[in-house]
């Protein structure tokens, strides 16, 4: 099997002594991979259609954050390959959610090889079209995203995020925007539309999602207050917001919003509503 290994110095937890490691250990199980280096999302994609032409079934070994996992996402064809995460970014949902805890135990699951089929979502807006492994924040989360602060990402990590919720309540927009699916509809400020259960680390908002199935959970804030937001965000840190009475959860296979709110995937900012959401089921085998 082809292995493919991309490493992000950028990276909020990136460790050159941890790469070699990595590789290393790669090399003593047979699957010596070729490196790729990337530090934006458009990094990546050169590199993916080089695995494209040249591998089969490559594994794709991703040591970063959830943002270069997304990249690569949105470079591979469908179908085709198995990733694996080495949790080394700022955030590192993915590897929370399929249980990779450190490098290590991200290393000894590749040596041993078990999987599972990832099912991926689908954003598409007006003029573009993106993959997104964990979640697509509408509203305030999108906006939040957007807004941060590029260094402040680097140096002050979750930090920078909470300074640009600040910034956002201080520029507090009350427009709404609808929800929509096969079965009902919903009037909210905000919408996070789940492929897994987890958000911004292993705060469960979606108990019901996972990256194994092929169905999405929109999670609807309708109060566009910003008490209810305060609300949610304490009820986030006691691990409580699963239940939330203040979020209003819907499974489908299709999802429209309606309506003009900043959109970010996977901890990216990508554009504005309207848009639909859809999943490619099995897009990759993922070593668990």
């Amino acid at each position: 099997m082809k292995t493919f290994l991309f490493v992000n110095p950028l990276s909020g937890r990136y460790a050159g002594r941890r790469i070699n490691l990595a590789v290393n250990r790669l090399n003593a199980a047979g699957l010596a991979p070729t490196v790729f280096t990337v530090t934006t999302p458009a990094d990546a994609l050169p590199h993916c259609r080089i695995i494209n032409e040249a591998a089969a079934r490559p594994l794709v070994i991703v040591a970063a954050g959830d943002g270069t996992v997304n990249a690569v996402v949105n470079g591979l064809l469908p179908g085709t390959a198995t990733l694996a995460v080495l949790p080394m970014g700022t955030s590192n949902v993915l590897a929370a959610e399929i249980g990779v805890g450190s490098v290590e135990d991200g290393l000894q699951r590749i040596v041993a090889g078990k999987t599972r089929q990832l099912s991926v979502g689908v954003l598409e807006l007006e003029n573009a079209s993106y993959r997104f492994v964990l979640m697509a924040g509408v509203g305030i989360d999108g906006a939040v995203v957007r807004d941060v602060w590029p260094l402040g990402k680097r140096f002050l990590k979750q930090g920078a995020y909470a300074l640009s919720a600040l910034n956002c309540c201080l520029k507090w927009s009350r427009d709404m925007l609808e929800v929509v699916t096969p079965e009902r509809s919903v009037a909210c400020h905000s919408a996070i539309v789940c492929n897994a259960s987890c958000y911004g680390g292993d705060f469960i908002i979606a108990p019901e999602s996972s990256p194994f199935s092929p169905q999405l959970t929109a999670v609807c804030i309708s109060d566009n207050r910003r008490r209810t937001y305060l609300h949610l965000a304490l009820q986030l840190f006691a691990g409580r917001a699963g239940m939330s009475r203040e979020l209003v959860r819907i499974p489908a296979d299709v999802i429209e919003i309606r309506g003009t709110k900043p959109i970010q995937i996977d901890g990216d900012f990508v554009g504005y509503s309207p848009a639909k959401l859809t999943t490619v089921a099995d897009f990759a085998h993922i070593i668990v």
